[in-house]
């Protein structure tokens, strides 16, 4: 199955700022990408990097002025649902592989030391392994209001707790909080995710958060803010929390004037993409 990803990011820019993008699909991810078209207006230098959670990244230094930054793909992707096994056991600490341990911790959006108590209040009676992270799953989606506005990029998973409400970098930084408090490795993800196959709705496309957990030896997708087994998804960047995969990483202040995203099944020519018409995510009138 094909889909098309992409987003566009238009900005005003007071003076020469150095920045960062995450924004193209992992190659590791479970996809292959087909054809992408970058265009960056004006053009700037760009230098590609691997970052200590492997992902992609782009350096640049984005132009005084009005700048465009323009990202299209169409990527192969499964057309299977999340894998789903009700048996994966949660697998003891003395048995975690190393490289899993750090997603043990807390982190600085992932506060699982704080909710520690609360974790174990509210799934330390619930059969460990699958059951255990399917409950956090459901606690989170059932107990948070989806609201864009509701936090902001300071936004920690102890707050989203106390607000009950946020976006989907906050479902998933909240369960994944609460997985660590409880021992079981998580790591928050982000990527494109289209909707197929699932009732479609006005709102805007946007980029999507959702996160992994560590039980019967391998991970496994979560999505507390759907909450069910969804497909084509594209992977663009994992880490201990948002902090750690941000979209675009600005050392000044560009004003964002309009951000698009779209993802969709795609089954046009590859020789012949048409133009983007998703609708704008946030947009700011001059």
């Amino acid at each position: 199955m094909l889909v098309r990803v992409g987003c566009e990011f238009q900005y005003e820019i007071a003076f020469a700022t150095p920045s960062v993008l995450q924004i193209q699909p992992r190659p590791d991810g479970e996809h292959r990408i087909l054809r992408e078209r970058w265009e960056l207006t004006p053009e700037v230098a760009v230098h590609e990097y691997r970052d200590l959670y492997a992902n992609i990244c782009r350096r640049l230094t984005m132009p005084p002025g009005s700048w465009r930054l323009f990202y299209d793909a169409v990527v192969e992707v499964s057309d299977r649902v999340d894998d789903v096994d009700g048996s994966a056991r949660q697998v003891p600490v003395d048995e975690l592989p190393d490289e899993t341990l750090i997603y043990t911790m807390p982190s600085r959006y992932c506060l699982s030391d704080t909710l520690a108590d609360t974790a174990w209040e509210l799934f330390g009676s619930v059969q460990p392994g699958w059951p255990r992270v399917q409950a956090i799953s459901d606690w989170v989606h059932n107990s948070l209001q989806f609201a864009y506005g509701a936090s902001n990029p300071l936004t920690t998973s102890h707050d989203v707790y106390q607000q009950r409400s946020g976006v989907c970098r906050d479902f998933a930084q909240l369960a994944v909080t609460f997985c660590r408090a409880l021992n079981i490795p998580a790591r928050y993800v982000f990527g494109y995710l289209p909707d197929i196959d699932v009732p479609l709705t006005d709102a805007a496309m946007d980029f999507c958060a959702w996160f992994e957990a560590y039980i019967g030896d391998r991970w496994y997708t979560f999505d507390p803010r759907n909450n069910t087994p969804r497909k084509g998804r594209v992977l663009i960047g994992r880490g201990r929390d948002a902090l750690d995969v941000a979209m675009v990483t600005s050392y000044g202040a560009p004003l964002l004037r309009q951000m698009t995203v779209w993802a969709d099944q795609w089954t046009g020519s590859l020789d012949a993409l048409p133009p983007v018409t998703g609708k704008p995510v946030s947009q700011v009138p001059a």
